[in-house]
């Protein structure tokens, strides 16, 4: 979920924790600044990120804006525009992500000082890592060795004598890269060129991994690119764990894709002579219309190739023939047509026809009905419509089309029909007057004139067409 922070005409939006009317209940799962903390569970209507808006009846003048600036006092006048959780969305914050233009604010300053020491935290992980790698390497290939000269560091001192053999207990006392391998130590001249080539490398890489290092940390001190007028951006990432349930999506290889239409106990599949019950069912008029038959070939050539433990490759033209499949059926004691009785699970029957199994690879698709079941009373009305706005993003409603209208009109429902076009759509007053008598308990009044039908009229005046509703006085 993303949060712009915005430069208004009233001054700044500001990400804090001091929201005006909310309970400090609300508040428990926010950091000092606003922002929800890594780890915390959230159901829906949480607050996820706290942000005022200044609203006034004026606007500042720059002397006010400066004055604000400085002492960031807050405009006395603020309403609550805080990211929280939609509906139906309940989970775990895994990742918060902060990324601002300015620099000078307490929430800047912190996540910059973090975001450095993470780098500097990476690049010393690097260099250590280059360093055991290269300790070992020279270790491999210096170890029992005898020295021709006195082995030095490279300030100076004697580490071992002429004549003495290297051990590994020098390399846990000394890292390689504090000895000097620059005189002809030992007789092997080819390992000491490999001894130094290897030095050589480690440090060009430790130079590489230090100015990587440098980079980030100039461009986390520059400031992130974004949008205009956006002055901060918090990205928070909630996480879910699902299981497969009715409406989940589910799809094979070959577009045949299909929503989970029921899942039963093990116990209650159809099961196969030996007690084997089956996975997955599928409705067999999924194949004939869409003609994609691969998939009935990959389900019992799979079975074939599970019962040998082999496996088929099936390149585009070169592919097995029905023929070659029956024989590789036979071969793994299977019946060469690939169908087998099967017995109803609850009552142990052998179903009427053998029916087709083998193994097929069936992967979940990310359309999860979790993400698309959506319900909606009272919400957002689109500004030129005044109709319902649509999408379950946009808290929508379910759009009752023309074919549904004609539904209606044959049923005779007028009353229906009445309320689909005027209150529930976008009759203004009307909607308005029905709210105020439920509430106080009154007749619910006449519909009025839908706004669309005003659009309607503009639109035929713009063409120099003017209606008008003539009655009898």
């Amino acid at each position: 979920y993303e949060v712009e922070v915005r430069e208004t005409k009233l001054g700044p939006e500001e990400i804090t924790r001091d929201l005006p009317n909310v309970s400090e209940e609300e508040l428990k799962n926010l950091d000092d600044n606003g922002i929800v903390r890594i780890g915390a569970e959230v159901k829906p209507g949480d607050i996820l990120v706290g942000k005022v808006t200044p609203k006034g009846e004026r606007e500042l003048t720059p002397e006010e804006r400066l004055i604000y600036a400085i002492f960031s006092e807050k405009a006395k006048d603020v309403r609550d525009t805080s990211k929280r959780v939609p509906p139906g969305v309940t989970g775990v914050v895994v990742d918060v992500v902060v990324l601002s233009r300015r620099k000078d604010d307490p929430l800047s300053i912190k996540v910059t000082r973090e975001k450095k020491l993470e780098a500097e935290r990476r690049a010393e992980a690097a260099r250590k890592q280059v360093r055991e790698k290269l300790k070992e390497k020279i270790k491999e290939l210096l170890v029992g060795e005898k020295l021709k000269k006195s082995l030095r560091a490279r300030e100076g001192r004697i580490l071992k004598r002429q004549g003495e053999k290297i051990d590994s207990e020098l390399f846990e006392k000394f890292h390689p890269i504090k000895i000097n391998f620059d005189e002809d130590i030992i007789e092997d001249a080819k390992k000491l060129e490999l001894v130094r080539a290897l030095l050589k490398e480690a440090q060009e890489l430790e130079r590489k991994i230090m100015d990587r290092m440098n980079m980030e940390i100039e461009q986390i001190e520059r400031g992130d690119e974004l949008p205009p007028g956006v002055l901060q951006l918090v990205k928070v990432y909630v996480a879910q764990k699902r299981k497969l349930q009715v409406g989940d999506k589910l799809s094979g290889r070959h577009g045949n894709k299909g929503v989970v239409a029921k899942i039963t106990p093990q116990e209650d599949m159809p099961f196969l002579d030996d007690g084997t019950p089956v996975d997955v069912v599928l409705n067999p008029l999924g194949v004939p219309s869409r003609m994609n038959v691969g998939q009935i070939l990959e389900t019992i050539l799979g079975w074939a190739g599970k019962e040998k433990g082999v496996y088929y490759a099936c390149p585009v033209f070169e592919g097995f023939s029905p023929e070659q499949i029956s024989k590789e059926l036979k071969s793994a004691g299977l019946p060469e047509d690939g169908k087998v009785r099967i017995r109803d699970g609850k009552s142990g029957e052998y179903l009427d026809f053998p029916v087709t199994v083998g193994y097929m690879y069936i992967m979940k698709l990310v359309h999860m009905v979790e993400d698309k079941v959506h319900a909606r009373a009272i919400g957002p009305y689109s500004l030129i419509t005044q109709q319902p706005v649509g999408g379950k993003a946009h808290f929508g409603g379910q759009r009752f089309g023309e074919m549904e209208v004609w539904a209606l009109e044959a049923y005779g429902a007028a009353y229906t029909l009445q309320e689909m076009l005027t209150y529930k759509s976008d009759d203004i007053k009307g909607r308005n007057e029905l709210y105020a008598a439920i509430i106080k308990g009154k007749e619910p009044p006449e519909p009025g004139i839908p706004a669309s039908f005003d659009v309607l009229l503009k639109h035929l005046r713009g063409l120099g067409l003017d209606v008008e509703l003539e009655t009898e006085e």
